[in-house]
């Protein structure tokens, strides 16, 4: 039967061996300090004998090399089957390990600088000297790393015979000339040997000497494969940006496609195998790289397999970037169809004049509003929210897979949207001019700002405007007479936010940047920045609306006892009034968000929602966009058509749970990705270009945290004496590198 040779494997400075297998210094010892060179290479190979491994080489005299080529193999063999046989013995209870490790020993002496191996733990043996006595019968050693231990006898698995005075700092050049040793080639020259003498072998030792070429034949044909694909990558590394080989040329071929995919684990750290990070730490090693995940990377990049802007963590988190064909093919049967199941009981508001008010790249437009004045002074205001659950149903293919994504993905170089685009665009996203199922969210406000009445309908609208919060803000400075809608909404805002606040609503209002890249997969791309200040009256105006409608989706929820994803977040233990001293804006923000307490989930009942200012808050304006909007549509409009929810307050929580998990991974994602093109961009400005900063407090002595308002990115820097919170400084950029994260500024 053919019965493989036990496996070794060397790496680093540290020698494993698998169980069971027979002492590497055994083998090592007869090839280094017993074998006559002629017999392997016909002279002794340069250097192999130098320094204090020269200790067998020496005079010509044949004493020390009395063993035979063949001899070492077949003792080599000879002590593979023996411990196979102790193996045996120890699993039929004839001798114990200690009685086993006391023959082993009986026949060797332990001697200061004596090199020997010996067993760190059950899978893997080190390489020391040995230093003193410690006791009766245990020694302290140096092994191969420089540590100091104290090792019993029945750890030692072997002692190299003829060393004296070994220095442990020659245990590394030890190791290496061993790999160079532990060639198939020595047990190839033995074979031929064999031949020679006509020496007679068994079947076993047949079968162990044919794997060992066996495995020679492997090796010699990796070590091929490496070298041709290392000139793949030396040759496309040295062409011009415009002519390196396509992503998709290097996957054509399995075995440079296995050996590419490697590389890409190794850089962003997701290797499935020792294989994958073995043969990435091969190719580096090859390329004369460090064996590190930023080395892959800029390899990767070099040979134009990535682009230079890639985004790493879109590779990191395996985001969902596209859709399966039979995604697909239910999202164009859905628009095929022209059935409302809610049509006999929408209401047809298309009398009003709506405004969208978005970012100007939106993609998806999922809510709109619309306000008028009664005849008794209150204001009247409509938030009408896009419907796809007049599409979507409940555990659906197409609610399955807008579940396991959570939300839509807005990255500066890309949108990766929770529903397939064509069914959110055509079927469900809000379009200027044309008719649109919604869901609306009538309010009548009291003076105070409070909500007076209201009501939850299906309802159809006829968008009028399409507007930017730009172009919305610019509206409201002209303070046009045919645009008294718009001025309405915002009176309507400024009483909500004032009665917020009187209810102990936080105000967190900050500067946020947006950044739009073009043809992100050249090595320039185009950065379009855009900073939104949420104070300003349009931003103010539209996420007013937004809690407006959470608020009264909750208190609805709450009054017909239905499960609802209700949000809430406790007040902090410290009072928002000890900010008060702090100018409003960035700075009290700032300060606001140290002390804001985590959020809360209820499926039962509302909870309030401290830094809102509201008694109960359910996220309902988005559902296109984000999952848990489209869980609360399912239940809302459920109730609506007089069915029962058709979740659970159970079911819902379950659900939230999977869904935040995906959300947290897509608002890192984004948080990167942003703060990545923020730094190039600031990496492209000019060296002496001035950016005016905002002390939003201080770290540590005159150490900052400020805020470059022109950027809208945070960084840190030492201030000049008699600055304090709230100020305005000049910086410039020192540094900006996006790749490494690193961004130094000092004041001007």
């Amino acid at each position: 039967m053919r019965t493989p040779m036990a496996t070794r494997a060397v790496s680093g400075s540290s020698i494993f061996r698998s169980a069971g297998s027979p002492p590497l210094c055994a083998f090592l010892s007869l090839h280094l300090f017993h074998l006559r060179p002629s017999a392997l290479y016909g002279h002794p190979p340069p250097g192999l004998f130098s320094g204090n491994l020269a200790l067998g080489y020496g005079g010509g005299s044949r004493s020390r090399f009395a063993h035979s080529l063949v001899e070492s193999v077949m003792e080599e063999l000879e002590e593979i089957r023996a411990r196979r046989r102790v193996r045996a013995s120890i699993k039929m209870g004839l001798s114990s390990t200690k009685e086993l490790f006391d023959v082993k020993l009986e026949k060797k002496t332990l001697q200061k600088g004596a090199l020997l191996e010996f067993r760190k733990d059950s899978q893997k043996s080190l390489l020391a000297v040995a230093s003193k006595p410690d006791g009766k019968k245990n020694w302290m050693v140096y092994d191969q790393n420089g540590i100091i231990s104290s090792i019993k006898p029945q750890q030692i698995t072997y002692i190299v015979p003829g060393i004296e005075n070994f220095d442990h700092t020659d245990i590394a050049d030890f190791a290496q000339r061993a790999r160079d040793i532990l060639d198939p080639a020595i047990l190839e020259c033995a074979w031929v040997e064999l031949l020679e003498k006509n020496k007679s072998v068994t079947v076993e030792e047949l079968a162990e000497v044919e794997e060992l070429l066996h495995r020679k034949l492997v090796k010699e044909a990796n070590e091929k494969e490496l070298e041709e694909f290392v000139q793949l990558l030396i040759s496309a590394k040295a062409m011009p940006p415009h002519s390196k080989p396509s992503k998709s040329s290097w996957i054509v071929e399995e075995k440079v496609r296995q050996k590419i995919e490697s590389l890409e684990a190794y850089g962003i750290d997701a290797c499935k195998n020792d294989d994958q990070r073995k043969t990435a730490g091969n190719i580096l090693k090859a390329m004369g790289l460090s064996k590190i995940s930023s080395a892959a990377i800029d390899l990767l990049i070099d040979v134009g397999y990535f682009p230079v802007h890639v985004n790493l963590d879109l590779l990191k988190f395996n985001i969902r970037t596209g859709y399966s064909g039979e995604v697909l093919s239910a999202a164009e049967d859905l628009l095929a169809q022209s059935s409302d199941p809610d049509e006999h009981i929408r209401k047809d508001l298309t009398f009003l004049k709506v405004y969208a008010i978005d970012v100007d790249e939106a993609d998806e437009l999922d809510d709109a509003l619309s306000a008028t004045r009664l005849s008794d002074g209150r204001i009247k205001i409509w938030i009408h929210v896009a419907d796809p659950t007049s599409l979507v149903e409940p555990q659906s293919i197409i609610d399955r897979e807008a579940m396991r994504r959570g939300t839509s993905i807005f990255l500066p170089t890309a949108t990766f949207p929770m529903l397939p685009e064509k069914l959110a665009m055509e079927g469900m996203s809000l379009q200027q001019g044309k008719i649109c199922k919604t869901i609306s969210v009538s309010v009548t406000l009291r003076p105070d700002g409070s909500i007076a009445e209201y009501s939850i309908d299906n309802s159809l609208i006829r968008p009028t405007y399409m507007l930017t919060y730009e172009s919305a803000s610019e509206l409201l400075h002209l303070n046009l007479e045919e645009e008294a809608e718009l001025r309405i909404l915002s009176e309507a805002a400024s009483l909500r936010l004032q009665w917020r606040r009187n209810q102990g609503a936080i105000d967190t209002a900050t500067i946020e940047p947006r950044i739009k890249v073009a043809n992100p997969d050249d090595p320039e791309p185009s950065i379009t920045l855009y900073v939104e200040d949420q104070a300003g009256p349009a931003v103010r105006l539209v996420s007013e609306m937004m809690i407006l409608c959470g608020e009264v989706v909750a208190t609805f929820g709450s009054y017909n006892n239905i499960p609802l994803p209700y949000r809430g977040q406790p007040q902090s233990n410290m009072s928002a009034s000890v900010f008060d001293h702090l100018p409003e804006g960035p700075v009290r923000s700032s300060a606001y968000v140290k002390i804001m307490r985590a959020a809360e989930m209820d499926y039962r009942k509302p909870i309030r929602h401290g830094v809102l200012g509201v008694p109960g808050y359910v996220q309902f304006t988005s559902p296109i966009r984000r999952y848990v909007d489209l869980l609360a549509h399912y239940q809302v409009k459920a109730f609506l058509r007089g069915e029962s929810p058709p979740f659970t307050a159970g079911e819902l929580e379950g659900m939230a749970c999977l869904v935040n998990m995906h959300v947290k991974v897509a608002r890192r994602l984004q948080n990167s990705s942003l703060r990545y093109w923020l730094l190039e961009y600031l990496r492209r400005q000019q060296k002496e270009r001035k950016f005016n900063a905002l002390i939003l407090r201080f770290i540590k002595d005159r150490l900052a945290a400020l805020l470059l308002v022109e950027v809208g990115i945070q960084a840190s820097a030492a201030v000049s004496l008699g600055k304090q919170i709230g100020d305005e400084i000049e910086v410039v950029v020192e540094e900006a590198h996006p790749r490494d994260d690193v961004l130094s500024v000092k004041e001007v």
